[in-house]
């Protein structure tokens, strides 16, 4: 689900000339006053009950009887119901449901609609599947997951799609093609109503900074407690990686949602998903330092899924926080983010005995991420992230949960947009349940090959 979106973007993105700086891309129209004419209401509203529709269709024949088998008495039943937290398999409340929120906001922005606009369609139709869709009561755990989570994903997915679409006047097959695959919503509204929707929405040039990596990881240290699940001590992984928007060109303006964002997915021999990660700014302004920092603070929403192997955890969140470049040196070049703020989040241990062994809470959460980047041709990255999965709006079982996530990436270019890395990521959880406690870690270093997108490192300027 996520690693074909990664793969077609980073094949997508322009090429560099023979180890030259990037160069300014010439202006590129802003539709916006073309997009918001041609908007409709109703034609989002129209697909997301058309695409619910063929979901329920769909999961009738492929899961049988009865949670799909919706009527009109069970839609009046979910009406009077009360709002509860279900106990449906991880992957599916955490991943699946998101994805299919990324959906409903898709065709939203993809109908002319701003961001707000997508969020409330996204919100509304994750109420409308869990009354109409499933004969189950309706749930708040997926409302959230869905209605709120599946926005920011939807929204990064949008951008990245007509990311693709914007870098031709008219796009080529290839890149119709790959930015269906990145945003479907996109492929479906350009070829169903033609011109109308055909004017993609305008990046106003972000300086981005891309990276597909390809590689094998080997565990370094694997502690499972009490995780039941077949480990795979080496692993072939595809990650992608995507910061939007950063804040080193000066003439770059944040007056719309996910004027920046970061994305991450990586995809795993071991477990299919090991990550999918989110943040973007919703609201926010600028501030500049004479000519060495400039960056960005605010509102965030996150939306993230992680699974290495022995346990997970999966959060939907707002922070505050902020995103800077500082330029110390003509040589040195630092970029990083700080958050601070909290969500509703799943944690667990993987069980091949059951599938819904997590717990929900109300989350604190934190991150830290800093790139240095020297001369263009070396950088490191370091990620840390810290979940605290409360007592607080949990289900009857209890307890509480710490994770700690730490990522940290070596890139050398070697040539032109190629280049290597090494990679250590290290994961620990500590939960505290009134059947006792326990602690799992896991920690894997990687060699990687490695493709810069078009601004490589992401540095303005250079």
């Amino acid at each position: 689900m996520m690693s074909l979106p990664a793969v077609v973007l980073g094949l997508a993105l322009p090429s560099l000339p023979p180890d030259e700086p990037p160069t300014p891309r010439p202006p590129r129209p802003d539709f916006t006053e073309d997009i918001r004419a041609a908007r409709s209401y109703w034609i989002p509203a129209a697909e997301i009950v058309g695409f619910d529709t063929l979901l329920n269709l769909w999961d009738r024949h492929h899961f049988g009887c009865c949670d799909f088998d919706s009527n009109i008495h069970t839609v009046r039943t979910n009406l009077r119901s009360s709002w509860v937290v279900d106990r449906d398999p991880f992957l599916v409340n955490q991943l699946g449901h998101p994805y299919q929120g990324s959906m409903y906001h898709g065709f939203a922005r993809a109908s002319g609609l701003n961001y707000w606009e997508g969020l409330g369609y996204t919100f509304l139709g994750s109420a409308f599947w869990e009354i109409a869709g499933e004969t189950t009561p309706p749930s708040r755990n997926d409302q959230v997951n869905t209605g709120i989570g599946g926005s920011f994903l939807g929204e990064a997915l949008f951008r990245m799609s007509n990311l693709i679409l914007e870098h031709e006047p008219k796009a080529s097959w290839w890149r119709e093609i790959a930015a269906t695959a990145v945003s479907p919503p996109v492929g479906f509204n350009r070829a169903a109503f033609g011109e109308r929707f055909a004017r993609p929405f305008p990046s106003r040039d972000p300086v981005y900074f891309t990276r597909l990596q390809l590689g094998f990881s080997g565990t370094a240290q694997n502690s499972p407690g009490i995780s039941t699940t077949h480990l795979s001590r080496n692993e072939a992984l595809m990650d992608f990686y995507m910061d939007y928007g950063l804040p080193g060109k000066r003439d770059y303006d944040y007056d719309r949602p996910f004027d920046y964002f970061n994305f991450q997915a990586t995809a795993s021999s071991a477990n299919a998903f090991e990550n999918a990660l989110v943040r973007g700014m919703l609201i926010g302004r600028t501030y500049e330092h004479s000519d060495n920092l400039r960056g960005i603070y605010g509102l965030y929403g996150h939306y993230d899924y992680i699974a290495p192997q022995t346990f997970r955890v999966s959060s939907t969140a707002v922070s505050l926080g902020t995103t800077a470049e500082y330029r110390p040196k003509d040589w040195l070049a630092l970029q990083g983010s700080a958050n601070l703020g909290v969500g509703y989040a799943a944690a667990g241990t993987v069980d091949s005995g059951t599938t819904d062994d997590f717990h929900y809470g109300a989350a604190p959460m934190a991150l830290l991420a800093l790139r240095a980047v020297f001369t263009d041709r070396v950088a490191l990255d370091v990620t840390g992230r810290e979940y605290y999965v409360s007592k607080l709006a949990a289900a009857s079982r209890g307890g509480h949960e710490n994770i700690v996530r730490l990522d940290a990436a070596l890139t050398w270019r070697v040539h032109k947009r190629h280049g290597i890395s090494i990679k250590y990521l290290g994961n620990r959880r500590d939960a505290s349940y009134p059947d006792g406690d326990r602690t799992q870690r896991r920690q894997t270093v990687g060699i990687f090959y490695t493709l810069l997108g078009q601004d490589r490192f992401g540095v303005y300027d250079w």
